[in-house]
């Protein structure tokens, strides 16, 4: 009986911001997985290791969590004035499937590290100390990010003592400014970034009623709910949901309506094909609490708490797109999440998350009664945990 040896990819394992997974260059791809389909997929599923029944990811380069189980597939970019195409898949954990539908706001930071490391940027561009801004197009989702990567001595420069609450070490910071992040489309009310027109509905959610939510698509589709509402206070730590099955489905429930609601999904019994968005977050004003890491967090220092769901879970800290769908609904007068943080206009705005706090920024504005974000910025790191040949069996 003859056997096939493993397939030999390059490839790097990243982490950006809170989030790790492999990167590639489309061209090191296998020829039937340069382009979308089932070829790629089996494909990505097998480098992360799903589905693994056991939940362990054991035989791949997976971390059994939603930010650990991700591959990103980077190439020269098809659009006019930028650098790179990027294409971020998530992996479930325990079954057959790949998530195309949005995009991972933490590893847009290594995106732009990536870029430069595997020749995507002419050399003669870089500066030998200082900035360089690689311009992303967003591929998944159709927008423009620009990654500022620091640089020194002609490269990345990876070390420094910026600290992420969330990660465990420091690293150089990198400034992420996503362009334009709201959807241009349109759902039951065709409104640009909130789908349906408001900015507060009511979802009738099976088992709790009559629920307000704020239903926006800005960074990443995402339902927002008052913590009070659903019973909690809004500074859960990740074992007080992660581990109660009637919290998760409860949970699953109001994200599934809110999709019908938001016209991503037709019926609520879609949801399971579209895992990775919309997410599902909670909130509720600034209160003390203790981090994960056993850090204090006082009510002074934030503007509001902030919770959020990834892939069926708590996240562990919170996903860069949502942080962006965060900004901008503090930024919009009558969001819950403005509302949360005190109400009235503002740029800025410092939430809590599991892990620690989180300062973030929007530019929103009415155009012809139509609420319109330009940008939203955040600070992230990024760095190189291994590089060299990922191997996969066929």
């Amino acid at each position: 009986m003859s056997h096939k040896p493993q397939l030999r990819i390059p490839a790097m394992y990243m982490r950006g911001g809170t989030s790790k997974g492999v990167f590639f260059r489309l061209d090191d791809l296998p020829e039937a997985a340069r382009v979308p389909g089932p070829a790629r997929d089996a494909l990505l599923l097998r480098v992360i290791g799903s589905p693994d029944p056991y939940g362990k990811h054991t035989d791949g380069m997976g971390g059994a969590t939603s930010s650990t189980s991700k591959c990103v597939i980077v190439s020269q970019s098809t659009q006019p004035g930028h650098d790179v195409d990027y294409l971020y898949g998530q992996v479930a954990i325990d079954t057959a499937f790949v998530d195309w539908s949005g995009n991972c706001g933490n590893l847009s930071a290594a995106v732009g590290p990536f870029a430069i490391a595997n020749g995507f940027i002419d050399r003669a561009r870089l500066p030998e100390n200082g900035v360089f801004t690689v311009k992303v197009w967003q591929a998944n989702i159709g927008k423009t990010i620009l990654c500022h990567v620091p640089i020194a001595d002609g490269q990345v420069q990876e070390t420094g003592d910026f600290e992420l609450d969330g990660v465990a070490f420091p690293a150089a910071e990198i400034v992420l400014e996503f362009i334009d992040p709201a959807d241009e489309g349109a759902g039951e009310g065709g409104g640009a970034m909130f789908p349906t027109g408001n900015l507060v509905d009511t979802l009738d959610v099976p088992g709790l009623g009559r629920l307000p939510a704020t239903l926006i698509d800005a960074g990443i589709p995402t339902v927002f709910v008052n913590a009070a509402d659903i019973g909690y206070t809004g500074t859960e730590l990740q074992e007080a949901i992660n581990g109660d099955a009637k919290a998760l489905a409860m949970f699953e429930a109001i994200r599934a309506q809110g999709a019908v609601r938001m016209g991503l999904i037709r019926d609520v019994s879609e949801a399971a094909s579209r895992q990775h968005t919309p997410k599902v977050a909670f909130v509720a004003p600034a209160q003390d609490y203790v981090a994960s890491s056993g850090k204090r967090i006082a009510a002074g220092d934030i503007d509001l708490c902030v919770r959020a769901l990834s892939m069926g879970k708590l996240h562990h800290a919170m996903m860069g797109t949502a942080a962006v769908a965060i900004a901008t609904a503090a930024a919009i007068p009558g969001t819950l999440v403005n509302l949360a943080a005190g109400g009235g206009k503002r740029e800025t705005v410092r939430f809590g998350h599991p892990s620690g706090t989180l300062r973030v920024g929007a530019r929103a504005e009415q155009v012809g009664g139509v609420w319109v974000v330009r940008k939203a910025i955040m600070s992230r790191s990024a760095r190189v945990l291994m590089e060299g040949w990922v191997r996969v069996p066929v």
